[in-house]
């Protein structure tokens, strides 16, 4: 019998005897590798806080003592404790959030999916404990390469100043998703090299209480410490160094691979399925690079803490010098890379969609104000199956909604180098080029400039006018060809711009036209679709906008959403069909 099944909640971990913890986290470090090798998730993260959190749910009375994780995505062993692990068991993998989710478990406080909210988190509820004569104990746990990012810094400096129970870990295991970055984790090194002794001391400097504690993947030790601080009548901060991936050898010998891992076999780490290499669009963004630096021209590629997206270990490799990783700070890169530009290098920022999201402000009010001419590469804004944390949806809207930024949606190889190639040579906006999800695809490029917002007709017909942007320009093809079979025949548009209207080409298909139609990647609220349908409300053409309603979904397969939102080329059809008559 293992000793988990004697464990449903933390009440359970409190009666074991001391001696079955150690098994008991042998126990979890299975379950979750189970769990991981079969459908993927997050490996290294989850391995190494095992022991903290057995330590945690032992001292600690969840949940009215609040355990707070950032970014969560190291709940595993957390969620195994409160009664999810059935999660984990075959037939219910995706039953359960990735993540921290209040809707889930009465020991889960927030959906959580980005970094460094853990100790603003914390510090409102310890507040609202305090304005509310509540009780219990508020520990914020923060690692991972969150404490690179702004709010943590707001969150430290208002701590420092608190004067009630507040306890914070710093689960340090000299990692973020890949390597650290900055300054500060200099510090990190510095204490945890003299065992927490070291003059410089970045937490004390906020004012906090500090104790270090180097086995931070020993069960008894943890236990010890979380006992003597257990309500603390002040803030403190715990800084435990952890090994990230303990437990598991590759894991713990790659750790930026093993942060999060597909499928894989257990007994050698190697990927369950090994999909041969395709050249994709990252290879297209490098090729370009690699063009223009040899041509000469200032380029530099600034990066969030999310090299691997975007294959940029291979660019930092070849140009250490032209590479600039920020760690997760969203907002840095933003605000840093658009000076680069004003001061008249070339920068080519990268982001995913739900971590841009992060930096509206610096977007809006120091790129876009300013109008400097950086590049970002945005991947991820798409409909996709992600955790409600991570979904990119609401990129459409509001960047297109932004003054001074261009904003393009290629859809093919040759558009992609055109629009990299004029965004590096001009002087006049910012600009985002909206990455399409799916495999390299061909066809000529129609354009040449944003001066010159003019969409691409690829295909003739008098019914129905279909512009398909980017990514599902291809879904707009479906559809097209589908009309075809029965008589219909269609115009077919790539409008290549998301945040500028071709009113000219629009004029002209709402008066040749009965029906148009436009297909997104994206929420349809405030998005391509509805500028398009408001612009033609004076028109008599029908219009029809295809895409993702305002929604989140939390992981809901791709096929199921595109069913749900029409998307589907034979449900578009009959929509279509249905406006005709």
């Amino acid at each position: 019998m293992l000793i988990l099944d004697k464990v449903n909640s933390p009440e359970d971990v409190k009666a074991l005897a001391f001696e079955e913890l150690e098994g008991l986290a042998q126990d979890i470090r299975d379950t979750i590798l189970h769990k991981v090798s079969t459908v993927g998730g997050h490996v290294g993260p989850n391995l190494g806080v095992v022991e903290m959190t057995i330590a945690l749910h032992r001292v600690f009375e969840s949940p009215k003592d609040k355990i707070i994780w950032d970014v969560s995505h190291q709940t595993y062993p957390h969620k195994i404790l409160t009664g999810r692990k059935f999660g984990f068991m075959e037939g219910h993998f995706h039953d359960i959030s990735p993540y921290s989710s209040q809707d889930e478990s009465v020991h889960d406080f927030f959906k959580v999916g980005h970094t460094s909210t853990s100790i603003a988190n914390a510090l409102g509820l310890a507040k609202a404990r305090d304005l509310t004569d509540g009780e219990g104990n508020i520990i914020a746990i923060i690692g991972d390469g969150s404490l690179s990012g702004g709010l943590a810094y707001e969150a430290l400096n208002n701590a420092g100043d608190y004067k009630g129970n507040l306890i914070i870990i710093v689960n340090d295991n000299d990692m973020s998703i890949a390597e650290n970055h900055g300054g500060m984790y200099r510090n990190l090194q510095d204490l945890r090299e003299s065992h927490g002794f070291a003059e410089d001391n970045i937490f004390r400097a906020f004012g906090l209480e500090y104790f270090y504690v180097k086995e931070g993947n020993d069960i008894a030790k943890l236990v010890e410490v979380f006992e003597k601080f257990k309500n603390i009548n002040h803030p403190i901060l715990i800084h435990i160094r952890t090994e990230k991936g303990h437990g598991y050898l590759p894991a713990v010998e790659n750790k930026e691979a093993w942060h999060f891992k597909g499928a894989f076999d257990l007994e050698t780490g190697k990927l369950a399925s090994l999909q041969p290499a395709v050249r994709n669009y990252n290879d297209v963004i490098h090729e370009v690079m690699e063009k223009k630096i040899a041509e000469g021209s200032p380029i530099i590629a600034i990066n969030g803490g999310i090299p691997g997206s975007f294959k940029l270990k291979d660019f930092a490799a070849k140009h250490p010098d032209r590479y600039y990783d920020a760690g997760i700070a969203e907002q840095f890169t933003i605000t840093f890379g658009g000076a680069v530009a004003a001061g008249g290098a070339r920068p080519i920022i990268f982001h995913n969609s739900t971590f841009l999201q992060r930096a509206y402000d610096q977007m809006v009010h120091d790129l876009a104000a300013n109008n400097e001419p950086a590049l970002i590469m945005l991947h991820g804004g798409v409909i996709s199956d992600t955790a409600i944390t991570h979904q990119g949806t609401l990129a459409m809207t509001w960047i297109s909604n932004i003054p001074n930024l261009v904003y393009l949606a290629p859809t093919s190889e040759e558009e992609l180098i055109a629009m990299m190639n004029w965004a590096l040579s001009q002087n006049e906006h910012p600009v985002v080029i909206h990455l399409p999800e799916h495999g390299i695809e061909h066809r000529p490029s129609a354009f040449s400039s944003f001066s010159e917002t003019h969409y691409q007709i690829t295909k003739y017909g008098k019914d129905v006018a279909l512009l398909g942007l980017g990514g599902l320009f291809s879904n707009a093809e479906k559809v097209s060809s589908q009309l075809d079979k029965l008589g219909i025949t269609s115009t077919l548009v790539n409008p290549l711009h998301i945040s500028k209207l071709d009113k000219s080409t629009l004029k002209s298909l709402a008066i040749t036209h009965k029906v148009l139609a436009t297909f997104e990647d994206g929420i349809l609220d405030g998005g391509f679709g509805q500028k398009v349908a408001g612009f033609l409300g004076n028109y008599e053409i029908k219009v029809l906008n295809f895409g993702a309603d305002k929604e989140f979904n939390e992981e809901v397969p791709v096929p199921e959403l595109y069913e749900r939102y029409h998307l589907l080329p034979e449900l578009a059809v009959k929509d279509i069909i249905g406006a005709l008559a």
